[in-house]
């Protein structure tokens, strides 16, 4: 039986969510020769967030779907990724340069927006429906039909919840609750300065804080920050700027220069919330992928990384398996194990990075520095596998 003629090529798949995972899946989908349509609540798709780092085993999964190519035109690849105390003494640094040699693939750092104007690059402009966000769901049993917020419906064989991290999906299955990580985020990108280096990335570690620099490519960097805070906190209208640079200010070239040239409404605060680990993501005809499925904390940068995986393996289920409950299970079984222990992983780290006590930084740091490179090289040819 040929792909366009087996069940499996006449499925119509439900995206709710037009994300990075959400957009991948659409892809992915498009390649396996099955339809989908997504269903996304912003009246325009706009980016979250202002840079990304597509790591080698996203990177792996877009080269399986046929964007790998355009995704690394469109960024910068890193060559070192190093962690820093705040005087900019080395603590650690990852082998980067040998895993890229090794995987034959690099990490692309990218703007959001940019990486999101290839995800919908290929895809039929009515493939993407905006301002209709997905308020609730019936499994039918042989078909799942949707509500959407405009008052319109949809049905469809199949509902993947890509919605993120507050998924209406995933709420409707399971009513669990976020859990907050006990600390809170900046972001900005801003031009290049000359003292930066265009294709490395460092995240300093201080007292209950950290700064990351990103170079995203096309004379820009990304940069992000965190500090140890009580959930829902606000900076003064107009002072996040002047905050930042009270924080970090201190901390080494080119930190300083990089908040003093970010306009202060390009600046954007976060609370950074994760949830525990799910069993199952799927019931029935329906299942979650990216945020809606293992929302993770930003400490490993592999957020939206496995949510590229997500949609790779998934799309390669629902095109190899003609039976959909074995779709759906064949996906968990690929992705479920993986994806949450890159979650608790990443808490863990987070909790770490965040110390505040010297003792304990100290320590913290003094370890870090004493890892072997042969300890960091199997941490990373674990991280940045991909198996379809």
């Amino acid at each position: 039986m040929t792909a366009s003629s087996s069940p499996q090529a006449s499925r119509h798949v439900l995206i709710a969510g037009g994300g990075i995972g959400g957009l991948t899946l659409a892809h992915a989908l498009r390649v396996a020769g099955i339809g989908s349509t997504v269903l996304e609540r912003a009246e325009v798709l706009r980016p979250v967030g202002a840079g990304i780092t597509v790591q080698m085993n996203a990177m792996l999964a877009l080269r399986a779907i046929g964007l790998a190519d355009a995704v690394a035109r469109e960024g910068v690849p890193l060559a070192s990724l190093s962690t820093l105390d705040p005087a900019g003494r080395i603590i650690n640094r990852l082998p980067v340069e040998q895993m890229e040699r090794e995987l034959g693939i690099p990490a692309i750092a990218i703007r959001r927006s940019r990486l999101q104007q290839v995800l919908l690059g290929e895809l039929a402009p009515a493939q993407v429906r905006t301002g209709c966000a997905v308020t609730g769901f019936h499994d039918e049993g042989s078909r799942v039909t949707v509500t959407l917020s405009d008052g319109t419906s949809a049905t469809g064989d199949v509902l993947v919840g890509a919605d993120g991290l507050h998924s209406v999906v995933r709420r409707t299955l399971w009513a669990d609750e976020t859990r907050y990580s006990g600390y809170t985020s900046w972001r900005g990108i801003t031009t290049e300065l000359p003292r930066a280096e265009p294709r490395a990335a460092t995240e300093t570690w201080g007292p209950g804080a950290r700064f990351g620099i990103v170079p995203v490519g096309q004379g820009e960097i990304y940069w992000y920050a965190t500090r140890n805070a009580p959930a829902g906190g606000k900076d003064e209208p107009g002072r996040s700027r002047a905050a930042l640079l009270e924080l970090f200010g201190r901390w080494h070239a080119p930190i300083a220069p990089l908040l003093e040239s970010t306009p202060e409404e390009q600046l954007f605060r976060t609370d950074i919330f994760d949830r525990k680990p799910l069993t199952r993501w799927s019931q029935g005809r329906v299942t979650l992928l990216g945020d809606a499925a293992h929302p993770m904390t930003p400490n490993m940068g592999q957020g939206g990384c496995q949510a590229i995986e997500d949609a790779v393996v998934l799309a390669r289920c629902l095109a190899r398996e003609a039976d959909l409950p074995s779709a759906l299970a064949a996906y968990e079984q690929r992705r479920l194990r993986r994806a949450n222990s890159i979650v608790n992983q990443s808490f863990q780290l987070g909790r770490v990075a965040q110390l505040e006590n010297a003792a304990g930084r100290f320590l913290r740091d003094t370890a870090a520095r004493l890892v072997p490179p042969s300890a960091n090289l199997r941490q990373m040819r674990a991280l940045m596998r991909f198996e379809p």
